[in-house]
C-alpha cells in the first residue's frame, strides 16, 4: 500500500495498537473450543466465525480508550498522525467480509483481519468530525481535549439512559467505596476484566470504564488494577461527582443530558445494555448446547454411565406398569429418562458446598477468587474458586467448569455443573433433551417424552422429573425469564413453570417482549424447520395458555446445597408456624430454660431438656414476615422475625434471661432486635456475646424479635443478615438461657 504512510517506530506499541487485544480475544476463543483446529482450512474457518462473534461493542470500547492511550504514551500530535493510514476515511466504515478469498495460510488470514479491523478502530471518532473532515489535523485537537478534560468520563457516563446509568453507577461506586473502607486489602484493588458484571454492566456502557481510569485504576493484562501510587483523594472526587449525578436521578431532578455529537456518543436507551447482556445470554447457551451433540463426547458419556443396567431396570418398571394398566402410554424411555435422573443424583455426580483440604482432609473456607489458569480455561473455567483451609493453610482450587467432558470426569459442582452434565448423559441415550436456563439464578433440563408428546421438567440436583411448579411453589422463586436450549430451537418456556402468569409478566421488565420474540426467532433461522417441531410447539402453546394448579410434589422445598445454601436463597420452600417455646416438666423442675440454635446445621438444641434436637429454623419461630433467615426474601426490602418463651400456663414466671445473636448489615440496611413482654421492651445486643436483661424480671413471657429494612434498591433484600456464619463455624448463632422460680 504505497500510498499509506506509517511510523515505523510505533508498529509495536501495544498502547497504541487495539488490534493486539482482538487477537487476544480471537486466540483465546479459539482456545477453549472443545476441538482444536487440525488443519489450516479449520483455522481459517474458526478464524472469520471468531471474528464475525466479536460484538461490535467491545470494539468500540477500544475506541473509547484510544484518547486515554494517546495521553499516556505521550506521543506528539504528529506522530499519532503519521501512524495511522491517510485514508482512514475511506476504510472506517468497511467491515471484514467473510466471502473475501484468502491464500491457504493462516498468516495471510491474521493479516487480513489485522488491515480491516486496525482501521476500524477509529470509525467512530472519525466520524464525529464536522462536515465530513477526515483530515486528521483537524482530530488531534479533540483527540487532545478529550484526554485531558478530567471530566470527559462522567459527561460520557451520564449521557447513558437513566437505568443504564443507574446500573453502571451502581457497580463503579461498589468498586471505589470497597477501596476507601479497606484501602490495604488488595482484592479490592484489581477488577478481573473476565468478571461477569464488569464484563456485562459496565464494559459496554459508554464512560464506565474510562471513569475507573480516572479514578486512577490502570489497565493490566486480564485486570484492572488500582495501584499503590494512585491517589485514594482523586478516586474519592470521581467517585462524589457519580454519587452527586445518581442522587439527581434518584430524588427526581430534571437532569439535562447533552446531546450526542457523533455515532460513538449516542446515548443508549434505557433497556439497551440489558439487552446486550440478555442477547449475550442467548447466543452463549444456544451455541453451548451444541457441544451435546459431537460424537466423541457422548461416547464418552457413555462409557461412565452404566447403560445396560439403566435400561434393564427401565424395561422391567415398563412391565410393572403395564401389569397394573395394560393401555398405558408410557414407554421405556420414560422410565429410562427417571432411572437415568435417580443413578445421576445417587451414584454419579456430587454437590459442592466446600471442598475438603486435599492436604488434610479439613473443611475449607471460601475466600477470594483465583486467577484461572491456561488449562482451566481450556475446558471454559473462568472463574476459580479458592477454597482455603484455615488449618494448614492450603489453597484448594476449585475452577468451575464448562465443559461438560470435563464434568465427566470431575463429576462435581452445583446446579450448572450438575444440569450441563446431565444434558450430555441424556443425549448419550438418545433422549430427546434440552438445557433450560433460569434467570433467577438456576439451570436443568428437558426431556422429551414421545409418548406424551410433551416436554419433561427433569432437575438432577433434586432427582426430580415433571414437576414444573416446584421452584415458584416449593421453592418460593420469583421467576421471569425461563429459556430453553437444544440444538433445534431456542423457546421461551417460562409459562411451564408458573401458575401465577400475571405476577411473572410484571417481573419481566429486562427486555422488551417484542425484542424477545424478534431475537429468538432470529437465532430459530439457523436450524431448518421440521414439521415435527412445529408440531409440537403448537402443544406447548396450549400448554402455557392455561396456568397449572400445584400437586403435592411441587410443594417440597430444595434438597440439594447444604441448609445455609438452600436457606440463603429462599428456597426451603416452607411456611413457619406459630411456635410458643414452654416449659417442659424437666425444665418446670429445673427452674431453667437453655435454647441454642446453629444456622449451619440449621437445628434448635433445647439443652435444658436433655438437648433435645429440632430441626428446622422455621419450627421454632413464633412469628415470620418475608424471612428467609439470613434475610428478606428475594425482592423484600423489609422483614421480620421472632421467638416465644411463655411460662405463666405453668405457673412460673421469668427471674432472669440472657441472650446471644448476631446480624450483619451492608450499605444502608438497618436490623434492629428487640426484647419485649406485656410490660417492658428493650433494644437487644447483636454482637455475638452472650447479654443479660434484668428489666423482665417476673415477666411470663417474653419476645425475641428482629426487624430488617433499608438496604439500596432492587439488592435491597441482600443488605440485612442474620447469622452470618461460615459453613465451618462451630458456635450458636442464636442462644437463650432463662432462669425461672414459682409465680407469686
Amino acid at each position: 500500500m504505497p500510498d499509506l504512510m506509517w511510523l515505523e517506530c510505533v508498529s509495536s506499541s501495544p498502547d497504541l495498537n487495539p488490534i493486539e487485544h482482538i487477537w487476544d480475544i480471537m486466540s483465546r476463543t479459539i482456545y477453549q473450543r472443545h476441538v482444536a483446529p487440525q488443519t489450516v482450512q479449520e483455522l481459517e474457518d474458526a478464524l472469520i466465525q471468531v471474528w464475525e462473534e466479536i460484538p461490535q461493542e467491545t470494539i468500540s470500547r477500544l475506541i473509547r480508550s484510544m484518547p486515554r492511550c494517546y495521553k499516556e504514551s505521550n506521543y506528539s500530535t504528529f506522530a499519532l498522525n503519521q501512524m495511522i493510514p491517510c485514508q482512514l476515511g475511506a476504510c472506517a466504515n468497511r467491515r471484514y467480509d467473510a466471502n473475501t478469498s484468502y491464500n491457504n495460510s493462516s498468516m495471510t488470514l491474521l493479516n487480513s483481519l489485522t488491515y480491516s479491523r486496525s482501521t476500524l478502530q477509529f470509525a467512530h471518532i472519525i466520524n464525529a468530525v464536522p462536515n465530513g473532515d477526515h483530515n486528521l489535523n483537524s482530530l488531534s485537537p479533540r483527540l487532545t481535549v478529550m484526554a485531558s478534560s478530567e471530566s470527559s468520563a462522567i459527561t460520557e457516563l451520564c449521557q447513558n439512559g437513566r437505568q443504564v446509568f443507574m446500573d453502571a453507577s451502581q457497580l463503579l461506586l461498589t468498586y471505589a467505596d470497597n477501596i476507601l473502607r479497606s484501602p490495604n486489602e488488595e482484592k479490592y484493588r484489581s477488577i478481573r476484566i473476565g468478571n461477569t458484571a464488569f464484563s456485562t454492566r459496565l464494559l459496554p456502557v459508554p464512560g464506565a470504564v474510562e471513569c475507573l481510569f480516572e479514578m486512577g485504576f490502570e489497565e493490566g493484562e486480564t485486570h484492572l488494577v488500582f495501584p499503590k501510587k494512585a491517589s485514594v483523594e482523586k478516586l474519592r472526587k470521581v467517585r462524589d461527582r457519580i454519587a452527586s449525578e445518581r442522587d439527581k436521578r434518584l430524588n427526581g431532578s430534571n437532569v439535562a443530558v447533552p446531546a450526542a455529537t457523533g455515532s460513538a456518543q449516542q446515548a443508549q436507551s434505557p433497556s439497551l445494555a440489558s439487552e446486550i447482556r440478555f442477547f449475550k445470554t442467548l447466543q452463549s447457551n444456544a451455541q453451548h448446547v451444541m457441544m451435546y451433540e459431537l460424537p466423541e463426547l457422548q461416547q464418552k458419556a457413555r462409557e461412565h454411565i452404566p447403560v445396560s443396567e439403566l435400561k434393564a431396570k427401565a424395561q422391567e418398571k415398563l412391565q410393572q406398569a403395564k401389569s397394573l394398566e395394560s393401555d398405558t402410554s408410557v414407554n421405556e424411555d420414560d422410565f429410562l429418562t427417571l432411572e437415568l435422573l435417580c443413578w445421576f443424583k445417587e451414584q454419579f455426580f456430587s454437590w459442592v458446598n466446600n471442598l475438603p483440604c486435599s492436604r488434610c482432609g479439613e473443611q475449607t473456607q471460601a475466600k477470594e477468587s483465583l486467577s484461572p489458569s491456561d488449562d482451566d480455561l481450556r475446558w471454559g473455567a473462568s472463574r476459580v474458586e479458592n477454597h482455603y483451609c484455615n488449618k494448614c493453610q492450603y489453597i484448594n482450587r476449585f475452577p468451575r467448569y464448562n465443559d461438560p467432558g470435563k464434568l465427566l470426569e470431575t463429576k462435581r459442582g452445583r446446579c450448572g455443573e450438575w444440569a450441563n452434565c446431565f444434558t450430555l448423559c441424556c443425549r448419550a441415550l438418545g433422549l430427546e433433551a434440552r438445557y433450560v436456563w433460569d434467570a433467577t439464578d438456576h439451570v436443568w433440563t428437558e426431556v422429551f417424552s414421545s409418548s406424551q408428546n410433551r416436554w419433561l421438567h427433569c432437575d438432577p440436583c433434586e432427582n426430580a422429573c415433571d414437576k414444573p411448579l416446584l421452584y415458584e411453589v416449593g421453592w418460593g422463586k420469583k421467576l421471569s425469564y425461563i429459556i430453553a436450549f437444544s440444538k433445534d430451537e431456542v423457546v421461551d418456556v417460562t409459562w411451564r413453570y408458573s401458575c401465577k402468569h400475571e405476577d411473572v409478566i410484571s417481573r419481566r421488565k429486562d427486555v422488551r417482549e417484542s425484542w424477545l420474540r424478534e431475537t429468538i426467532a432470529g437465532l430459530n433461522k439457523t436450524n431448518k424447520e421440521k414439521k415435527e417441531l412445529l408440531g409440537r410447539l403448537i402443544v406447548e402453546i396450549v400448554e402455557f395458555m392455561s396456568p397449572k394448579t400445584p400437586k403435592p410434589g411441587d410443594l417440597g422445598g430444595r434438597v440439594s446445597g447444604s441448609v445455609a445454601w438452600r436457606v440463603a436463597r429462599g428456597e426451603t420452600g416452607l411456611q413457619a408456624k406459630s411456635f410458643i417455646f414452654v416449659p417442659t416438666e424437666k425444665e418446670k423442675a429445673d427452674k431453667r430454660f437453655h435454647l441454642q440454635y446453629n444456622i449451619v446445621d440449621d437445628r434448635y438444641t433445647r439443652v435444658s431438656n436433655n438437648n433435645e434436637v429440632i430441626s428446622g429454623w422455621e419450627n421454632g419461630v413464633w412469628v415470620t414476615e418475608s424471612i428467609c433467615i439470613f434475610g428478606p426474601t428475594e425482592g423484600s426490602s423489609s422483614a421480620k422475625i421472632g421467638w416465644k418463651f411463655e411460662c405463666a400456663s405453668v405457673g412460673l414466671s421469668i427471674e432472669s434471661i440472657s441472650v446471644r445473636t448476631s446480624s450483619q448489615t451492608f450499605h444502608s440496611g438497618n436490623i434492629n432486635w428487640q426484647l419485649h413482654s406485656q410490660e417492658t421492651q428493650v433494644e437487644a445486643n447483636a454482637d455475638t456475646a452472650l447479654h443479660s436483661y434484668p428489666e423482665f424480671g417476673n415477666a411470663s413471657d417474653v419476645v425475641l424479635e428482629a426487624n430488617l429494612s433499608g438496604g439500596e434498591e432492587d439488592a435491597a433484600w441482600q443488605h440485612t443478615q442474620l447469622f452470618r456464619e461460615s459453613l465451618s463455624a462451630t458456635e450458636h448463632s442464636l442462644e437463650i438461657i432463662i432462669t425461672l422460680k414459682e409465680r407469686s
